[in-house]
């Protein structure tokens, strides 16, 4: 007989563990299905191991650079990268416990360790035992996609996951795809001393950004002698005696690893989900409305595959609105959310609301400001005088329509703007506030002050 649960949920990223408690504490019956690692993504491959990565190779640029600060160390600088490595497990090993501790000690909460499939719309086989529930919450998150090149398959190639098993920093490591994956783990296996390629098919990197931030980003990895092939296909690979050879329509680039950082791809092929009433796109994302429902009866789906968002702060935000929905009689939705996401390069970027050509495109006349970091003090003193402060104004509504700070301190600094997006207070509540000095944030009044309209946008009045 299948065991039946008021709610069933599948997978451990960052909406499914926050919303299993609180339907358990509220007295609903739980089963929380995992078949890997506890967390997700963000905890295991992503954000937390990453991040403490990023970390560690700073600490090893600031270092090769302390004589410019007028400190001198002495000798040269050395990085253990196995000591990194220890240091980057203990800090997510421990995030991953923390979930799988706080799930299995929660009353009416029962943690299943396997995989998940489904059988119907409401019943679903976890290993040897089968469950049916009344509500069922689908957050199996995403994967790297990978590409169809030719010998990839004879290759021992890299992607987000394996980077996280490297305790050396490879000889040379060549990166396919100039994104946001691509260039956080370029900067920081440069800093540890590897020699770093990056080969991007697009003309410009992070093409989804307006073209300064991406000429921006390009100068800042080749100050620190990254190479960037752009407009490069690749024709094949193969595996070498010393590494791996990488064709490109450009030439040849022999390496000693090989990673691929060509984007996601959601973890629903697997589920079973042919059997059910569960609608996906042609690219295998869960289609879902407003509210994270899917096209079967009383199925919600919510993290990276739903297609909806495809950050940690999208995904516990799907919990939040799932959980307002169903128990506390509060309507919140995904159209409710401000596009807000962060790049973790060195200088980092911060990113609120509308590029440039997607203000355009949207028919608004819009107003732009915007201000060099040499020309932040905060910035200057820190020695750190890359990027930029820019925002968009909506002319007729006076809203803050968009910004992107390419800066030091940028992925915190954007949320000063991104408050008063959410507000839908005119530009003027934040033009006229007195931010403290020297900070990167009392700057951004002053570009509100210096308003133009977008020529782009005079265009296409």
């Amino acid at each position: 007989m299948p065991e039946h649960y008021d709610a069933i949920v599948i997978g451990t990223g960052q909406a499914g563990p926050s919303l299993a408690v609180r339907l358990a504490k509220a007295g609903h019956r739980v089963a929380v299905i995992e078949r890997n690692r506890f967390g997700g993504t963000c905890v295991n491959t992503g954000c937390i191991p990453t991040k403490a990565l990023v970390a560690s190779a700073r600490v090893a640029y600031v270092a090769r650079h302390a004589g410019d600060f007028g400190v001198e160390i002495g000798g040269p600088i050395s990085v253990d990268m196995k000591r990194v490595k220890a240091r980057k497990d203990e800090i997510a090993g421990a995030s991953e416990t923390g979930v799988e501790k706080m799930l299995r000690s929660t009353p009416n909460c029962t943690v299943y360790k396997a995989q998940a499939k489904f059988r119907s719309d409401r019943e679903i086989g976890a290993g040897d035992a089968v469950l049916t529930a009344d509500k069922i919450f689908i957050n199996v998150g995403a994967r790297a996609a990978i590409p169809a090149i030719p010998g990839l398959d004879a290759v021992d190639y890299l992607t987000n996951s394996s980077m996280m098993n490297l305790d050396f920093a490879p000889r040379h490591l060549v990166i396919v795809g100039g994104s946001f994956i691509g260039l956080e783990f370029a900067q920081m296996y440069r800093r540890f001393g590897s020699e770093v390629t990056i080969l991007e098919r697009g003309p410009r990197l992070v093409d989804k950004e307006d073209p300064d931030v991406s000429d921006t980003l390009r100068e800042v990895l080749e100050k620190e002698q990254i190479r960037i092939e752009l407009k490069s296909d690749i024709a094949g690979v193969e595996k070498v005696n010393d590494g791996v050879e990488v064709r490109t329509s450009d030439g040849v680039v022999n390496a000693s690893h090989l990673l691929i950082a060509t984007g996601r791809r959601p973890n629903t092929d697997d589920l079973g989900l042919e059997t059910t009433g569960i609608r996906m796109n042609e690219r295998g994302y869960i289609q879902v409305d407003d509210e994270l429902r899917t096209s079967a009866a009383n199925v919600w789906a919510l993290g990276d595959c739903n297609g909806r968002g495809a950050f940690t702060h999208t995904s516990y935000n799907d919990f939040e609105i799932v959980a307002a929905n169903l128990l506390d009689n509060d309507h919140r939705r995904v159209s409710d959310r401000i596009t807000a996401y962060a790049l973790y390069t060195d200088p980092p970027l911060g990113r609120a609301g509308l590029t440039e050509a997607q203000a355009v495109a949207s028919g608004r006349q819009v107003l732009i400001g915007k201000r060099l970091m040499t020309r932040v003090g905060r910035a200057v003193e820190k020695g750190e005088t890359q990027g930029f402060i820019k925002v968009l104004v909506d002319a007729e509504s006076k809203q803050i329509v968009g910004a992107a700070i390419l800066g030091t301190e940028g992925d915190e600094a954007i949320h000063c703007i991104l408050d008063v997006m959410y507000a839908k207070a005119p530009y003027t509540v934040l033009q006229r506030s007195v931010n403290i000095h020297p900070t990167v944030s009392e700057l951004i009044p002053t570009v509100l002050g210096d308003l133009k309209p977008l020529p782009a946008s005079e265009k296409s009045e």
